[in-house]
C-alpha cells in the first residue's frame, strides 16, 4: 500500500478522533478546522482512488472510523439523554408515551434512574417523546444493560447503529452492482465524515432506519416481497421517514401488488407499536408529530420565506398555518412525482425518492443535520451529488449553539441553501448529457 494511502488514513483518524473527543456542541470554531479539512480530504479521495484494492481499503477506514467513536457520550447532539430517560422508563414497566417528563418528577414517583440531573439535560422535557418502537427497544435493552451509566447505555446504541452501518455499507454494494454502477461510489457514503460523525458518533437513529430501507430495496428487486415489507416496517419503525416512499412503490408493484404489500407493512407495525400502544399514545404521539409543523424551526428554507411573508402581511409569525400548508404541498409533490413518473421501473425509484425526501426537507419547518443522510445515501444511486455538498455545508449550522445566548443566523442557513439550490439546478439542466440520468 502506498506510504501516502497511510498517511491520508492517519490524517482521517486523528481529525475523526478530534470530531469526537475533542469537541463541543458549542465549540464551533474547532469544529470547522477538524470538518472542513476531513471533508475535503474525503472528497479528494473519491476523486483520485482508482484501484478496487484503494476503495476497498477507504471503506475498511470508514468502518474503522466509525468504531472509533463509540466510546463517548455524544458531544454534538444531547439527543442521548431523552433516550436514556425513555429506556429507564421502559426497563421499570413505564410507557415513555404515556407522561411529559415532568409529570414523574412533580408527582414524586421514585424510579431508579428517573432522576433531576437527567431530565434538566432534556432537550425538549415539556413535549412527549417521538421516538418510534425499534429505537424504543433499542434505549430499553441499552438501560437494562447499564441502568445508571449513560455513557454505558451511549455504547450500546451506538454498537446497534455500529452494525447497522457496516450492513448499510454492504447493501449499497450489492445495490450499485445490481445496477451497473461505479464501484467507488460506496465512498460517498462509506467515508463520508457527516455520515461517519452524525450517525454513529452522535447516535441518531437515521443509521438504522437507512439499514433497513436499503434491506426492503434490496429484497424488492429480488422479488421477495414479504421480506421487504417486513424491512419497511422496521425502517419506519426506527424512524417514520420512509413513509413518504409509499406511493412511489404503487406502479411499480402494481395496484394488486401494492395493496398486499402495503397490508402486510401495516401488520407488521401495528405489532411492533402494539407494546407501546395505550389509551393516550395516539393523542400524545399526534401532538409530538404536530410539533413539526406547527413549533419547531430549524435550519429550514421554504418555510423561513414564507414565514418571512407572514410577517410582513400579518405581523407576526404563521407558523401554525404555514407549517401544515408546506405539509400539505410536501404531500401533493409526492403524489405529483408518482403520478407523472413517466419510467417507473426499480431502476429510476432512487431518483424518485432523492426527489421526494428533498421536497420534504424543502418544505419542512425542521431540517437537523443528521436529516441530510438519507438523500446522502439515495443519491449514489443516481446522477446527482448535490447531497454531497449539503452534507459538506450542513455542518455550518452548528454555528448557532456557539451564540450566548442560542440564536439561529440565517445567513449560513441562506448559503447553504443557495449553494445547494444551485448546484442542483446545475446538475439538473447542465450535466444531464455529460451524465444520463436514471430515470
Amino acid at each position: 500500500m502506498n506510504p501516502r494511502t497511510w498517511l491520508t488514513a492517519l490524517l482521517l483518524t486523528g481529525l475523526s478522533f478530534g470530531l469526537g473527543y475533542g469537541v463541543e456542541q458549542s465549540d464551533f470554531p474547532k469544529i470547522i478546522l477538524l470538518y472542513a479539512p476531513f471533508f475535503l480530504v474525503y472528497l479528494a479521495i473519491f476523486r483520485f482512488v482508482k484501484t478496487e484494492k484503494d476503495i476497498r481499503f477507504f471503506i475498511g477506514l470508514g468502518i474503522f472510523l466509525r468504531f472509533c467513536l463509540l466510546f463517548y457520550v455524544p458531544n454534538l447532539s444531547d439527543d442521548i439523554y431523552r433516550f436514556v430517560w425513555d429506556g429507564r422508563l421502559l426497563i421499570h414497566g413505564f410507557n415513555p408515551f404515556d407522561h411529559l417528563p415532568s409529570y414523574y418528577l412533580e408527582n414524586g414517583i421514585a424510579i431508579e434512574g428517573i432522576t433531576k440531573d437527567l431530565f434538566d439535560k432534556l432537550n425538549s422535557p415539556e413535549y412527549f417523546t417521538i421516538y418510534p418502537p425499534m429505537a424504543q427497544l433499542t434505549f430499553a435493552i441499552a438501560c437494562l444493560l447499564f441502568p445508571m451509566s449513560v455513557l454505558g447505555s451511549a455504547i450500546v446504541m451506538k454498537l446497534f447503529l455500529f452494525a447497522a452501518e457496516i450492513g448499510s455499507i454492504f447493501l449499497i454494494i450489492k445495490l450499485l452492482k445490481h445496477f451497473q454502477l461505479p464501484f467507488k461510489n460506496v465512498l460517498l457514503y462509506a467515508l463520508n465524515p457527516f455520515i461517519i460523525i452524525e450517525l454513529t458518533g452522535n447516535l441518531h437513529f437515521e443509521g438504522a432506519m437507512i439499514f433497513f430501507l436499503l434491506l426492503a430495496f434490496w429484497w424488492l428487486l429480488k422479488n421477495r416481497t414479504a421480506l421487504s415489507a417486513g424491512a419497511l416496517a422496521l425502517s419506519i419503525a426506527c424512524k417514520l421517514m420512509p413513509l413518504i416512499f409509499l406511493p412511489l412503490l404503487i406502479r411499480r408493484l402494481g395496484w394488486r401488488k401494492s395493496f398486499l404489500y402495503f397490508l402486510m407493512v401495516g401488520v407488521m407495525l401495528a405489532v411492533l407499536f402494539a407494546p407501546l400502544a395505550s389509551g393516550v399514545f395516539l393523542n400524545n404521539f399526534g401532538e409530538s408529530l404536530n410539533l413539526y409543523f406547527q413549533k419547531f424551526e430549524f435550519n429550514a428554507s421554504i418555510y423561513y420565506l414564507a414565514r418571512w411573508v407572514g410577517y410582513q402581511y400579518k405581523g407576526y409569525n404563521l407558523i401554525h398555518q404555514i407549517g401544515p400548508a408546506l405539509a400539505f404541498c410536501t404531500l401533493l409533490g409526492v403524489a405529483a412525482l408518482a403520478v407523472f413518473d413517466k419510467n417507473p421501473n426499480w431502476k429510476s425509484l432512487p431518483v424518485k425518492m432523492l426527489f421526494a425526501i428533498s421536497l420534504y426537507l424543502s418544505f419542512t419547518t425542521t431540517v437537523h443535520p443528521w436529516y441530510v443522510s438519507l438523500p446522502v445515501v439515495l443519491c449514489l444511486f443516481t446522477r446527482f451529488r448535490f447531497p454531497i455538498l449539503w452534507s459538506g455545508l450542513v455542518i455550518l449550522t452548528y454555528v448557532n449553539y456557539s451564540y450566548e445566548p442560542y440564536f439561529e443566523n440565517l445567513w449560513v442557513v441562506g448559503i447553504e441553501y443557495f449553494l445547494v439550490s444551485a448546484y442542483f439546478v446545475w446538475e439538473l439542466f447542465f450535466v444531464k448529457k455529460q451524465m444520463p440520468a436514471l430515470a
